[in-house]
């Protein structure tokens, strides 16, 4: 009896891993290609030998720097860090405060505030697109960058669930203790919830900065002028001929936000799941 339910156990243990393995290389496979394709020689999708070039150079990554007269590269990737490094801090702190208020204070319309909030997230971003666009035109903002900062900026208060759901791990009675010592509401966020919220902080911070640095639609919509394009809407422009140079792009723009991932995945996890416990 226990030799066959160990067997069960290491069959079951065994099969786990194998579709786990299967899972992760068929979401695997298609960056391995992009990579191995961003080192073609010719630098066209058709002289593939089946799924991967036939010939290998970096010559795709040379190009991308130095051949800025149509594809402009360096400049859509500092277009993308600016508007994705303005996102981040403007989203970021929009997001936190509204987290904080809507789990700290108490007052007359919060629960009907957060139900309209958690309906209005259910529908897609893009349904928004039209209203979107006829606002930044009577305002002049088509073609601003810091046009899109404020767009990203002003929609990400509607997720701030997941860290209004960590600000209510932290005890009430800390923030208790701190009144009766005489702190005000905002020494007591400033000096005593902040330290404490370095994992919601780094995760906000992070979703605000990705979101924009890889996003296609917004940009698309708004930047007309080659100039102004981001990394996304620029090689979107590459004909078949350049697809080393489109591959060579999306791996490099792809290194930054690896690198950050790696640096602060930990700090991410934990605060994605202490703002789960509650909502």
């Amino acid at each position: 009896m226990k030799k066959n339910m160990r067997f069960a156990k290491i069959l079951d243990t065994g099969v786990t891993y194998l579709i786990l393995a299967v899972v992760a290389f068929i979401f695997f496979f298609p960056c391995l290609w992009l990579i191995l394709a961003s080192f073609s020689a010719s630098g066209s999708i058709y002289s593939f030998d089946g799924f991967f070039p036939s010939e290998y150079s970096l010559a795709a990554f040379q190009k991308l720097f130095t051949d800025t007269a149509l594809y402009n590269y360096p400049k859509w990737f500092f277009n993308t860090l600016y508007i994705a490094a303005g996102s981040c801090v403007l989203s970021t702190f929009l997001t936190i405060l509204t987290a904080y208020t809507m789990s700290r204070f108490t007052f007359r319309m919060r629960k009907p505030i957060m139900k309209t909030t958690m309906v209005l997230g259910m529908f897609p971003s893009f349904m928004s697109m039209t209203a979107v666009y006829l606002l930044m035109t009577q305002f002049g903002l088509i073609n601003q960058r810091w046009g899109l900062i404020l767009i990203y900026a002003a929609g990400a208060p509607m997720g701030y669930l997941t860290q209004k759901g960590f600000f209510d791990t932290i005890p009430r009675a800390i923030d208790e203790a701190a009144k009766i010592d005489g702190a005000t509401n905002f020494q007591i966020f400033t000096k005593i919830n902040l330290p404490l919220s370095k994992p919601i902080i780094v995760y906000t911070a992070l979703t605000s900065f990705t979101w924009p640095w890889s996003d296609f639609i917004l940009p698309k919509l708004l930047l007309k002028e080659r100039d102004y394009y981001t990394v996304a809407v620029g090689l979107m422009g590459l004909d078949e001929t350049e697809f080393a140079r489109f591959a060579a792009g999306s791996v490099f723009i792809a290194v930054p936000i690896v690198i950050l991932y790696f640096f602060l995945v930990r700090d991410m996890v934990n605060g994605m799941a202490s703002g789960a416990v509650k909502g």
